[in-house]
């Protein structure tokens, strides 16, 4: 069951990781421009495009979850993903089939985010409701250790296939070979789906299909609200440090590349080993909200001795500590987190609420990342934007904590 719930979740972080690592040669294959940087930055625009639709699938693919069920929902969402991963690693290129090369490589993007939106409500709400009081925490780790384990074989394969092929052998067919490696995991996912026991409360179909009794399926507007500020702090702390801060400090302090795929594979597996023991740890907590406030405090009261840390001492050793300190202190706080929003939903819209809530928060905070900080560096020309940016993505995600209505202990169901 955790390995069907938290296989989509994990493709989906296995695309992104090696989107990002190819997005150069998809440029130059799908983007033709009369330079580099423009075909460089219309891949990483139709990348951004599968962000945008997410909410979107949140809603849809997640009211679909509360009334049919998680499980057809999970079947559709992994299906909508394989293809759209599909789409990606078998497109003709530009030089091929002209404009329908990059309108094929979008709609795979389009394809791979609604479905993204619509996966994580879904699966997270399984994985929760399928485990008893005491055991919550452990199960809904599993979707952070998937995004994790998913993230680290991303980078291992991509800068493998660097290693190993010539630049013609990259550009001709081993750019391909990742995408196609996801397209294979949607039957698997299929598989494994199909044969799952559905955790929707069975009385909430029945009683719509006969009218025995209104369900009540308003969503929970204000903590759909704090919920998504709540995610924001650790949106931005993963996308900011993992996925921008390596390309930044090349940018500024001419440090190698090799900080990029140093980093992404350390921070994978800091939330692959480090989930399930948070996921325990939020098992045995009274109460979330302590540790959450707790542990953001630290974060954030380290984000500028870490920056100057790297400004003191500009090495790959010194990112990796940095990387795995406040990577390592959102996973802390990542399965408490999600516990603590999943049990104050209503089950009759918990799927939508988690899958809004999510999307929101990544396509703004996650998405918008690197744009953000970007302008806020060619704004101030300071070193210390990125940690400007986490730092207000922090307190925003303080406050969500401090209107976050907490589930009592004895509430619980």
């Amino acid at each position: 069951m955790v390995l069907a719930a938290a296989l989509g979740n994990g493709l989906e972080f296995f695309d992104f990781t090696v989107y990002s690592f190819f997005s150069a040669l998809i440029g130059q294959l799908f983007f033709p421009a009369h330079d580099a940087l423009a075909s460089l930055m219309m891949s990483l625009a139709t990348f951004g495009v599968g962000f945008v639709v997410r909410p979107l699938g949140g809603v849809l693919i997640g009211a679909y979850a509360d009334r049919a069920g998680r499980k057809p929902a999970l079947i559709l969402t992994v299906l909508l993903m394989a293809l759209g991963t599909g789409l990606i690693g078998l497109a003709p290129t530009y030089a091929q089939i002209g404009m329908i090369a990059p309108a094929l490589i979008v709609l795979g993007r389009l394809l791979q985010g609604f479905s993204a939106g619509g996966e994580v409500g879904a699966a997270t709400t399984l994985l929760m409701e399928a485990g008893r009081e005491g055991k919550r925490g452990a199960l809904v780790s599993w979707q952070m250790a998937s995004q994790g384990g998913a993230a680290l074989a991303g980078a291992l394969i991509a800068l493998l296939l660097s290693k190993s092929l010539s630049h013609e052998q990259l550009v001709s067919w081993g750019w391909r070979v990742p995408f196609l490696i996801g397209l294979a995991i949607g039957p698997v996912g299929f598989f494994l789906r199909a044969r799952l026991d559905d955790t929707l409360p069975a009385h909430l179909p029945a009683q719509a299909a006969h009218h025995a009794g209104p369900v009540q399926r308003r969503l929970p507007l204000r903590l759909i609200v704090a919920g998504t500020m709540l995610v924001i702090g650790g949106t931005g702390t993963m996308y900011t440090i993992v996925f921008f801060l390596p390309a930044f400090l090349a940018l500024t302090l001419h440090m190698p590349t090799a900080a990029a795929s140093a980093s992404g594979c350390a921070a994978g597996l800091v939330l692959l080993i480090g989930s399930p023991f948070a996921g325990k740890l939020a098992d045995r907590l009274p109460r979330r909200k302590p540790l959450l406030a707790m542990a953001s405090v630290v974060s954030l009261a380290l984000l500028f001795p870490a920056f100057a840390a790297i400004a003191a001492w500009p090495t790959v050793g010194t990112v990796l500590i940095v990387a795995i300190v406040l990577i390592g202190l959102m996973t802390l706080t990542s399965p408490a987190g999600f516990l603590m929003i999943l049990e104050a939903l209503r089950p009759e819209v918990r799927a939508t609420s988690l899958g809004i809530i999510y999307a929101v928060g990544v396509t703004l905070f996650g998405g918008f990342a690197q744009l953000a900080v970007g302008a806020l560096w060619r704004a101030t020309g300071s070193f210390y934007a990125p940690a400007w940016y986490v730092l207000g993505c922090g307190v925003v995600s303080l406050i969500g904590l401090a209107l976050f209505q907490e589930k009592a202990n004895d509430a619980r169901e």
